[in-house]
């Protein structure tokens, strides 16, 4: 046997070991060997690291740290907040929405809710969620960066009040550092009450607060528990699952929360099951309040942002208007309802829109969504697409995928669209955008009317502000009538010149012709024959000529008692502007120009018994700690208050307007069933304004009609018509339960025969007895005796020899 085979057969004989074995033990030693290096390597390193890591957050970092004054000492940016006089909130302004509640005030469906979502250990951890932290950790190591998060709700003020929301590793540190700190600095509720106040929500609303009122139009103490599981799902992410704009996945994580709650036992079955039963209506763009005030809340904001400028948005200036709650709700319902019964005499004018609709499916519900995404709600006035339509029945689908029947009452209105034989512009079709109102009556379709109205009321007293409602929808028209709306009076006006004619010598006796007549033209122009709406009666008493509004005595009066001292009498007496106030005759028909408010001053003055008040909303303005910035020292009637007017004068004047408010043209005002009203229609030419402004001794109220671009309201629509209704519907609910009151005959005002006269102007002693009748024309007076009749004229003495002498010379002369 050779050397070589020898060699291989030893190699393989058991027992023995070749070096190519020796090798390969040698290698697997040596790789486990420097596997447990590897590892120990890099526990190590981690330790170290770990180390450098926790030695660099407490040597340089923590240094770094802010102050926690923010928390501590909690001052966020608050918004201009605006109330009644009865401490209602009706408006808020700034770059933050935000209402600062404490924890104590907020349901504990609300924190529970938040608990169960965001930090569920909040009051078992010391701030950190070590096991979070780590579950988090792992998921970016899958997903290669930073995807995931596990901040508690320590850690969430810690960010929300000093750091970026970048999702870094330094941030993310910074955040732990600033979490333990704030534990140590306050307690579980301080933490959360801060939370609750301070995370943003969407809307601009940040806390709780502010979004309750800002997706449901409800204060945080009245939402529901769905409600709150709602708002719970924002903070995560406010624009996903905004319920304004993504309405269905606000509902999936509002569903999820509940789960969470009924888990962790925070709620019942019971409860679970009718919260997600629940159909929550989320609140559009429009009124976030109970009180409809945008156009008085909008006159505050200006006023104070002229005095304290950017600051108005942020100190948290809270301030007290003069309005009432229930009186600027009844005057926005009055004008609501106004403006509505006006339209609907007015015929039906078309849908606002025509689309082409698919016939089912998702593609229908985005056509849908599509179409009224600009269509705003105006209040109960909601925009939906018609889905079939005939004369009988129309079926419609609204911005929140309710479907709505509408028959019988409720096609009254579009009767003609749904007939055959509409015009295009006016048939109401499938895929018709239209506006729909639900009433008592139920479905209905209406429109959103082009005619604008108003209302505003004080206190005559005073001149406090009652209610001031400036149109019909604030966020369809911003322009506020009641201030910024120059417009004729028309015969509202004629008081104040009737009121000037009393100074004069005239009064309710006075027998004035009620007949045409002519006065001369400028240069180059014809005669002024004015006319009046009816046929002229003749010689009528002044009161009979105030309450039947004869345009033709007003001019009378005007004439007799001259245009520059009338232009003078009412200006200074009742505050009208002088360059609004044109000395010439049509003046006694309204010719000038006024404001609703200056017009409801102006008529105060003859409610309080003759003293100028200035109409005023703002009442007081405190800061955020409650101290008074300024405060309003109102002018009263009777105390501190210039008299402008006669008490005489108010007092008559007051009796010739309840004369036309029981027997005249404002005679609508009987279905209050009241004997203290007093007030006065007025239309002016091609009636392009209809109005009525009247008074009760505690409220004054002036309501007003037309269109923003003047034309015609109707040729037979007169201010009894269109601004009495609004006047009564308004003054009904504002005066229930006030008693009535008849003003108090002052001195020197005497009666003869059941007529009021001042005690200087008596029949036979300076009163002006008529105006107008025959040879009286001129203006002559005629007298009136002690019983307050006209005197006869005396009969001409003559001299009977004289009389025969004339008669034989007129015989020889051929006469």
């Amino acid at each position: 046997m050779s050397s070589t085979k020898k060699t291989q057969q030893d190699a393989h004989k058991p027992g023995n070991k070749s070096r190519s074995g020796q090798a390969r033990k040698n290698g697997k030693g040596s790789v486990a060997h420097a596997l447990l290096l590897t590892i120990g390597g890099l526990v190590l390193a981690g330790v170290v690291i770990a180390g450098l890591l926790v030695t660099y957050a407490l040597v340089v970092m923590t240094p770094q740290l802010p102050a926690l004054d923010a928390i501590t000492d909690y001052r966020p940016k608050v918004p201009l907040r605006i109330y009644t006089a009865d401490h209602v909130l009706i408006g808020e302004f700034g770059e933050e929405r935000r209402s600062l509640v404490k924890l104590d005030d907020i349901p504990a469906d609300m924190k529970n809710a938040v608990l169960a979502i965001e930090d569920a250990r909040f009051y078992q951890h010391g701030g950190i969620d070590v096991i979070g932290i780590l579950r988090a950790g792992l998921a970016d190591i899958m997903h290669g960066g930073a995807s995931q998060g596990a901040s508690t709700i320590t850690m969430q003020v810690a960010r929300n009040v000093f750091l970026s929301s970048e999702k870094t590793y330094s941030r993310k540190i910074y955040e732990i550092l600033l979490a333990y700190k704030i534990e140590t600095a306050l307690s579980k509720d301080q933490i959360l009450e801060v939370y609750m106040n301070q995370i943003y929500l969407g809307q601009r609303s940040f806390g709780f607060a502010a979004a309750a009122r800002t997706y449901f139009g409800k204060d945080l103490k009245d939402i529901t528990l769905a409600q709150a599981a709602m708002l719970a799902g924002l903070p995560k992410a406010p624009s996903a699952y905004n319920p304004v704009v993504n309405p269905k996945r606000a509902r999936v994580r509002q569903e999820y929360i509940l789960k969470r709650m009924r888990d962790l036992e925070f709620i019942t079955q019971e409860q679970y099951d009718q919260a997600i039963a629940e159909d929550i209506q989320v609140k559009t763009k429009g009124n976030n309040y109970s009180v409809h005030a945008e156009y008085a809340i909008e006159m505050v904001r200006q006023m104070l942002y002229a005095q304290f400028k950017e600051d108005t948005y942020t100190r948290g200036l809270s301030v007290t208007t003069t309005l009432n709650a229930a009186d600027q709700q009844a005057a926005y319902d009055a004008v609501r309802k106004g403006v509505m019964d006006y339209d609907r005499r007015h015929g039906y004018r078309g849908p606002e829109a025509t689309i082409e609709l698919p016939a089912g499916g998702d593609e229908r519900d985005q056509a849908i969504e599509d179409a009224l995404q600009d269509k705003p709600d105006n209040d109960d006035i909601v925009p939906a697409v018609v889905l079939s339509a005939d004369p009988k029945q129309v079926q419609a689908m609204l911005r929140n995928d309710t479907a709505v029947t509408i028959s019988g009452e409720g096609l009254r209105l579009a009767a003609s669209a749904l007939s055959a034989k509409a015009g295009k512009n006016l048939k109401i079709q499938k895929g018709s955008v239209i506006r729909v109102i639900n009433t008592a009556k139920g479905w209905q379709i209406t429109q959103l009317p082009q005619v604008e109205a108003t209302m505003v009321s004080l206190t005559p007293q005073t001149g406090a502000i009652r209610s001031l409602v400036g149109g019909f929808d604030f966020n369809q028209n911003k322009f506020n009538h009641v201030t910024q709306a120059w417009r004729q009076p028309g015969s509202t006006f004629k008081p104040f010149i009737y009121s000037a004619a009393l100074e004069k010598g005239f009064g309710p006796a006075s027998i004035i012709n009620d007949a045409p007549v002519s006065f001369p033209g400028a240069p180059g122009q014809g005669p002024w024959e004015p006319k009046d709406d009816d046929q002229p009666d003749g010689p009528m008493p002044l009161r009979t000529g105030l309450q039947r509004s004869k345009n033709l005595v007003s001019i009378r009066l005007l004439d007799a008692i001259g245009v520059k001292y009338a232009q003078e009498f009412v200006t200074s007496h009742f505050g009208f502007d002088l360059d609004k106030t044109p000395p010439y005759l049509p003046l006694a028909l309204g010719a000038g120009q006024v404001t609703p408010l200056q017009l409801v001053g102006a008529y105060a003055v003859l409610a309080n018994g003759g003293y100028r008040v200035n109409p005023y909303l703002i009442s007081q303005v405190t800061d955020s700690r409650g101290a008074v910035l300024s405060k309003v020292e109102p002018q009263v009637a009777g105390q501190n208050a210039t008299r402008v007017l006669d008490a005489r004068n108010s007092y008559i004047m007051t009796s010739l307007l309840q004369s036309v408010a029981q027997r005249g043209t404002g005679a609508g005002t009987n279905i209050l069933r009241r004997t203290d009203l007093a007030g006065k229609t007025g239309t002016t030419n091609d009636a392009f304004d209809g109005w009525f402004a009247g008074y009760q001794n505690s409220l004054v109220a002036v309501a007003w009609m037309g269109y923003d671009q003047p034309k015609s309201l109707g040729s037979r629509e007169f201010g009894a018509q269109l601004a009495l209704p609004i006047w009564t519907e308004y003054m009904g609910r504002a005066l229930r339960g006030v008693p009535e009151y008849q003003m108090p005959m002052p001195a020197g005002v005497t009666t003869i025969n059941n007529e009021f006269y001042f005690d200087n102007f008596t029949p036979g002693n300076g009163f002006i007895a008529s105006l107008g009748l025959g040879a009286s024309a001129s203006g002559a007076p005629v007298e009136i005796g002690p019983d307050g009749l006209p005197v006869p004229a005396p009969v001409p003495q003559t001299n009977p020899q004289e009389d025969e002498k004339q008669n034989i010379l007129k015989l020889f002369s051929g006469h």
